[in-house]
């Protein structure tokens, strides 16, 4: 394996020059830049991170601690922070905790001042205390797009209004005519969508209607879970003429359940879900929901955690993202004889 000084001496430079070039440091001469490119492609040099990463104590990694790699939000989420990561020269780590908070915050201890320069915590439900107790390591931590902002811990938060996304959800079945509608909400880590709920609760109450508790189902937050939902929902209350899911996974099981029985969507059933994954709109119907802006969202996330790496001594910061959005598809319509 070809090595810094082996490039150094076939560029006619010194190895200072060339880990200037490999940093991108601006500090070099545009024809010493080519030289040295050239005689990287000749030897076939690769950089050694590792130790790179012992010699300046920085690893140029960031790491991504997430709860379920398989629901489509975090794909979509983690392709847009890599590639602004990539653009910003660090690599993302994205570490999966298959919903077990002891395992996110095991992944913490672990990377976080070592592997990492810095940790994105996205809904992984780890305490804010855990988190704050890891700050003496001076690693930022970054929570993205948490339900429930603590900001009494003095962590840097990336808030979403998931309140007003499920406000927005009701006002458009309201709209629409609906009256008598369900909910399925998203039970993952421990109730993590209840903001969602309780904005659409809002909706209907300002319209003088009580969404009552035998019209909601908490379940896993997956396609199956809101299949069982809807199921549990139309066995019980068959007069429904809207369901309200938390999220867009949790729709397209709903979708799926009502398929099944022969139930027409949206002509007897609108059905209208929360976040805009690629998923919405592919299914057909195409569902109508409330984009939170994941690449919005995902930009914020992972710009806010390397301006903290790079200026260590910027305070904690608490960043707003622009309000969800209604996106109508064809999942919703109003209700049969309404006008």
């Amino acid at each position: 394996m070809a090595t810094l000084s082996e490039v150094a001496r076939l560029a006619g430079v010194t190895t200072a020059t060339v880990s200037n070039v490999l940093r991108n440091t601006q500090k070099v001469k545009p024809a010493t830049v080519q030289k040295v490119q050239e005689a990287i492609a000749a030897t076939g040099y690769r950089p050694n991170l590792m130790a790179r990463a012992l010699a300046e104590g920085k690893s140029s990694m960031v790491a991504l601690v997430l709860p379920d790699i398989n629901n489509p939000f975090y794909p979509e989420f983690v392709r847009v922070a890599e590639r602004v990561a990539r653009h910003r020269n660090y690599f993302l780590m994205v570490c999966n905790t298959d919903e077990r908070p002891d395992i996110g915050l095991a992944y913490l201890h672990q990377i976080a001042g070592t592997l990492a320069d810095g940790v994105l915590v996205l809904h992984a439900g780890i305490s804010a205390d855990d988190i704050h107790a890891l700050k003496t390591r001076r690693s930022p931590i970054v929570l993205a797009s948490e339900e429930q902002v603590d900001l009494a811990n003095h962590i840097p938060h990336v808030v979403v209004n998931f309140h007003r996304a499920g406000q927005i959800a009701g006002q458009h079945l309201l709209d629409l005519g609906h009256r008598r509608m369900g909910a399925i909400v998203g039970c993952g880590l421990e109730g993590m969508q209840i903001a969602r709920l309780d904005g659409f609760v809002s909706a209907l109450s300002a319209a003088d209607l009580t969404l009552h508790e035998a019209l909601v189902r908490n379940v896993r937050d997956t396609v199956a879970g809101g299949h069982e939902a809807t199921d549990s929902l139309l066995e019980q209350h068959p007069d429904i003429t809207a369901i309200f899911c938390t999220n867009d996974l949790m729709a397209y099981g709903a979708c799926q359940a009502l398929a099944d029985r022969g139930i027409r969507i949206p002509q007897d059933i609108s059905v209208i879900g929360i976040t805009d994954i690629q998923l919405a709109r592919d299914m057909r119907p195409a569902l109508t929901t409330v984009a939170l802006g994941i690449e919005q969202v995902a930009t914020i996330s992972i710009n806010l955690l390397l301006d903290l790496i790079e200026n260590p001594q910027h305070e904690p910061t608490i960043v707003p993202v622009p309000d969800p959005v209604l996106v109508v598809r064809a999942s919703t319509a109003p209700v049969r004889g309404s006008i």
